[in-house]
């Protein structure tokens, strides 16, 4: 009897195991250079929803967002969760284009990811997304994010940039789509200049009163001030439906 009811247990342990894993679709798709990216893909609605691709922070994966995906989810939009090939792991999620890069003998400097960024959006939009299009990044890859919005302004609808830096030149000057830029409370004056100098309607700012998080991190509900970091973001994605 007792066995029984371990067998049973284990069983519903299983299958609420095997629902989790259904939140999201592993899918591939080459870069650029024919390099085979590895992503997530977090799909509950119809195409015409708006979708948000989701960019990694340096040394890290698409693990950055096994939390903050389905709660994108539970607002409405369609993500992407791409492992660029510059980073490793995060979350015991270990970033499959960056061991591939590594082993075919590609680069995985920060720059040599920008590839992977604009694979990914041509591949959402070719495929996942008919609705409004949104580039999300964090650390790095949110630097590249804005350099991309400010050399093909029609890129995307809108775009987040969790902790940008000067890690590369943006011509902050052509960025015509509304931005969000947040980070931890220090790092205000590592974009600040580049927020002054986007002239686009909508843009918007947040940084918290207490000390905060880097990168997209700032979102994960283990730290106590990330509820104010949602709200900030909700408010930006809420106008952009407007």
């Amino acid at each position: 009897m007792r066995f029984f009811i371990f067998l049973l247990i284990s069983l519903f342990s299983l299958s609420l195991s095997l629902g989790q894993s259904k939140d999201y679709q592993q899918v591939s798709f080459p870069s650029g250079d024919g390099l085979m990216l590895t992503a997530d893909l977090y799909m509950p609605h119809p195409k015409t929803a708006p979708f948000i691709l989701l960019f990694h922070q340096a040394r890290w994966s698409r693990g950055e967002y096994r939390e903050i995906a389905p709660k994108l989810n539970a607002l409405g939009y369609n993500c992407l969760a791409l492992d660029q090939r510059s980073g490793d792991a995060i979350n015991d999620v270990k970033n499959a284009s960056y061991a591939l890069a590594v082993e075919q003998g590609k680069g995985t400097r920060y720059k040599d990811a920008k590839p992977d960024l604009e694979a990914a959006i041509a591949r959402a939009k070719k495929y996942y997304a008919t609705g409004k299009l949104i580039i999300w990044g964090s650390s790095y890859s949110s630097t590249l994010v804005l350099q991309l919005m400010g050399e093909q302004p029609e890129i995307a609808d809108a775009a987040l940039a969790f902790a940008p830096g000067d890690y590369f030149p943006i011509q902050a000057e052509n960025i015509s789509r509304p931005v969000f830029i947040t980070s931890a409370k220090n790092e205000k004056d590592n974009w600040w200049s580049i927020y002054e100098k986007i002239p686009a309607e909508g843009k918007a700012y947040f940084l918290p009163e207490t000390a905060g998080n880097h990168g997209s991190r700032a979102l994960w509900s283990q730290f106590p001030d990330s509820g104010a970091y949602w709200e900030a973001v909700k408010n930006f994605l809420g106008k952009l439906e407007d």
